[in-house]
């Protein structure tokens, strides 16, 4: 199975996933890290500095690209992304564990803690939102 980190250096898990520079993607077998990689984030547009179109399915490419995985680990997203990734048999995971390791070794024990609840609620036709990041 595999397992998608956002993170900006490979090194942090990053703050927003829409904004990640990228995925470093663990390939795990019988419960330890068989290899990884790292996937440059250029399919959300919010990465590349763009206002995102929210079509009928923003997160389309991002589902796509990342459908190879079982779960996804950021310290935040927002609530219309964790229902696309769920929708899609995606585990969506908002933990507050800073490093990128840490987290997955804790997702592989079964105690990386999901603050779920923590997801963002945007409001784009204002430019609110209620993310602390």
């Amino acid at each position: 199975m595999k397992i998608a980190v956002a993170s900006n250096d490979k090194i942090t898990v990053s703050e927003h996933f829409g904004r990640t520079r990228g995925f470093v993607i663990f390939e795990v077998e019988n419960g330890a890290i068989k290899s990884f990689e790292y996937r440059d984030n250029t399919f959300i547009d919010h990465s590349m500095g763009k206002e995102s179109t929210h079509s009928e399915n923003p997160h389309e490419r991002i589902i796509n690209v990342l459908s190879d995985c079982k779960a996804v680990i950021s310290r935040g997203m927002g609530r219309r992304l964790v229902g696309d990734l769920t929708a899609h048999a995606l585990e969506a995971y908002i933990t507050d564990e800073p490093d990128v390791n840490k987290a997955i070794e804790l997702y592989l024990s079964g105690n990386l803690t999901n603050l779920i609840d923590s997801a963002c609620d945007h409001s784009h036709e204002n430019g609110e939102s209620n993310c602390n990041h």
